[in-house]
């Protein structure tokens, strides 16, 4: 058995970074993703998937990520529920990622980065992704 999911998209907002009660980061935010194909009336389709990341990589998005920011999620599909106020079923339908690559040009202190040097911060470059 097999779930695994790979994304690379833009940020529609800035990361959320919470604190659990016993203090472990999570960070949320959704990345906007493009569809590889072009509707029947050849518009552009776009899919916003909600993400999660824990721990000092949540602390690490929400330093780094901001709206529009690039980013490659590679995690796993995790669906939830829960009952809302009104005691109904509700569920979420969220990738939890396990590695969020950074891939964007951004300035940090006063230089500007390129993609490959932000890659060979975290160990990952844009080229390596393969598709």
């Amino acid at each position: 058995m097999l779930n695994r999911a790979i994304l690379i998209g833009r940020l529609t907002k800035d990361v959320d970074l919470r604190y659990t009660p016993n203090g472990t980061a999570v960070a949320s935010f959704t990345l906007a993703a493009d569809r590889f194909r072009k509707s029947a009336q050849g518009e552009k389709e776009t899919d916003f998937i909600p993400i999660v990341v824990w721990q000092k990589q949540a602390e690490n998005c929400a330093e780094h990520l901001r709206k529009g920011s690039l980013a490659a999620i590679d995690g796993r599909i995790q669906v939830r529920n829960y009952a809302d106020r009104n005691g109904e079923k509700r569920y979420v339908t969220e990738v939890v990622a396990e590695a969020v690559r950074f891939l964007d040009s951004r300035k940090t202190e006063g230089r500007q980065s390129n993609n490959q040097e932000i890659g060979q911060e975290v160990g990952f470059s844009a080229e390596d992704i393969p598709f």
